[in-house]
């Protein structure tokens, strides 16, 4: 796991031992459920790094509205698209201050150079900061945005221009993702004259609503509201307080005491609890979310020597067909849970609504596992998640769920599992057999879900499955490069129908997304990316 700088805490101690702290109108403490991995939204992937880097302290070219998948103006007021469609002209907003804090002091407002330093740092591996500080950006390459873009050029201090080498239909959504957050290049220049350009992970800067404070690892992050924000109206809290607490009890407890104003991921169990308590409200909205197993289909595990089964189609056809969905939702989702079988959700446009599971069938599984060679008490490692998602509120009881039925076919299941960043760096490396993990949609565009997690720009990031097929990628990257959004759900079904043949995942559900919090705050909106962004947010007394 990246290293992370750690500050002396700097809360009232009844936020830790238990006791209930008062809190002044204008400070808002949110329970988190993990610890980031850093703070340069670059290079990670997650909702917990988003939500502690991107949400908070960082704004991106494009935006997407609060609570929707519409783009809107963010650092870029207007843009043009060439004739072509492969050509983007961004106006940026002036007057935009960088954050002033005891580590850097800007002495000027953001501009291009800002731009092409955030973009040529992820495009060019040669570039002097990325050779100070080598760094990958996930998101960016598996989305092929680093083959993509040929050219970008500063037209003047407020006005730059991308070029494509082929047209990218998400485009101006891509940018508009967390990843995309504008750097400041006079803090890079800063860093390198230090000798310590790491520290752009550690103590960041950026041009967002809530500037960085404070980080114990485990324990909080502390920001403070951005008296310079552009948009003043959005900060409306002095004090964003995270209060990491991994224990999903632990989370609802501290809010129904008032410890934490808003939290996130209840346990099924304590749904009805919350509707019920009339200090809390409980907003709730379909999941635009995936829960789902990636089978790594690598020849070998990275770190063994003998061959992994999941290579073999057969085996990963046995092992979908003897998966018994409907008993994992009703445990594990209780009720708040919708039986997926597409790698994307039913609301997501281009979904192919005649695909369906192939049946509940054991003794079928067993026969295929027999036509591969695969002995009776073969054992796969299960990799579980060790925190709770939008998308599996119970990755244990899941695995558990899982090593049940595979050991009814003769597989036996070991479940592994790693503190989250580590769980996440380890995978996309390869070493993980079976995988519980998922996705919530970033952009509202198929791609995001057929591309970054199945393409083969993504076998070193989020494709867990570390599987390329050349027939299913050469009918995404079609898709991407057409702007005709029929033609695009044609392509994008025919390739629906490869993933469901090939078996690189088992889908299992969709999860409604529910949001605790105190009745005193206002201005909430639950993201369909599954992310939790404070801005426009107050507290009432």
């Amino acid at each position: 796991m990246l290293k992370t700088a750690v500050f002396p805490l700097l809360v009232g101690a009844g936020l830790l031992i238990g006791s209930a702290p008062t809190f002044a109108a204008s400070n808002l403490v949110f329970c988190s459920e993990g610890s980031p991995a850093g703070f340069d939204p670059g290079q990670y992937t997650t909702g917990t790094d988003f939500d502690a880097s991107a949400e908070t302290m960082f704004n991106r070219l494009t935006q997407f509205e609060r609570g929707g998948t519409q783009v809107i103006p963010g650092l870029a007021t207007r843009w043009e698209i060439g004739e072509d469609g492969k050509t983007y002209t961004f106006h940026l907003r002036e007057n935009v201050k960088f954050h002033t804090t005891e580590y850097f002091k800007p002495s000027r407002t953001f501009n291009a150079d800002d731009v092409l330093f955030t973009f040529n740092r992820m495009l060019d591996p040669h570039q002097p900061f990325r050779k100070a500080y080598p760094s990958e950006f996930p998101y960016f390459t598996d989305m092929g945005m680093d083959k993509n873009i040929a050219r970008l050029e500063k037209l003047d201090a407020n006005t730059v221009r991308f070029t494509l080498n082929q047209v990218d239909a998400a485009f101006i959504q891509n940018l508009a993702m967390s990843f995309a957050s504008i750097q400041s290049a006079e803090y890079a220049e800063q860093l390198l004259k230090q000798g310590k350009p790491a520290d752009i992970n550690q103590k960041p800067i950026g041009t967002g609503p809530f500037v960085f404070s404070r980080y114990q690892k485990d324990a909080l992050i502390r920001y403070k509201g951005n008296k310079d924000y552009w948009k003043p109206e959005d900060v409306k809290i002095d004090n964003l307080i995270f209060a990491i607490t991994t224990d999903p009890s632990v989370r609802m407890q501290k809010l129904r005491k008032n410890e934490c104003q808003v939290t996130l991921f209840p346990r099924p169990a304590d749904i009805d609890i919350l509707k019920k308590d009339p200090n809390l409200q409980m907003p709730e909205q379909a999941g635009y979310n995936l829960g789902y197993i990636a089978y790594n289909v690598m020849d070998k595990l990275k770190g063994s020597d003998q061959p992994n089964p999941m290579a073999q189609l057969k085996v990963r056809q046995a092992l979908d067909m003897s998966v018994n969905k409907q008993q994992i939702i009703d445990s594990v989702y209780q009720g708040a849970g919708q039986l997926a079988v597409n790698a994307m959700p039913p609301t997501q446009w281009s979904y192919d609504t005649s695909i369906k599971d192939v049946p509940f069938d054991p003794e079928k599984a067993k026969a295929l596992l027999k036509e591969a060679g695969i002995q009776e008490g073969t054992e796969i490692p299960l990799w579980a998640m060790p925190v709770q998602r939008p998308y599996n509120p119970n990755a244990r009881l899941m695995a558990e769920m899982l090593q049940a039925d595979w050991a009814k076919i003769g597989i036996k299941a070991k479940i592994v599992s790693y503190e989250w960043g580590e769980y996440i760096k380890r995978s996309k490396g390869g070493e993980n057999g079976a995988m519980l993990i998922g996705w919530s949609g970033d952009n509202g565009d198929p791609d995001n879900w057929l591309g970054t997690l199945f393409g083969c720009d993504a076998v070193e990031g989020n494709n867990f499955s570390k599987w390329c097929y050349k027939p299913y990628d050469d009918l995404i990257k079609q898709a991407k490069a057409t702007s005709d959004q029929a033609k695009r759900s044609e392509l994008y079904q025919q390739a629906q129908r490869i993933l469901k043949e090939q078996v690189p995942l088992t889908p299992i559900a969709h999860s409604t997304v529910y949001q605790p919090m105190r009745k005193t705050v206002q201005g909430f909106k639950i993201s369909p990316f599954a992310l939790n962004s404070f801005y426009g947010v107050s507290v009432s007394k």
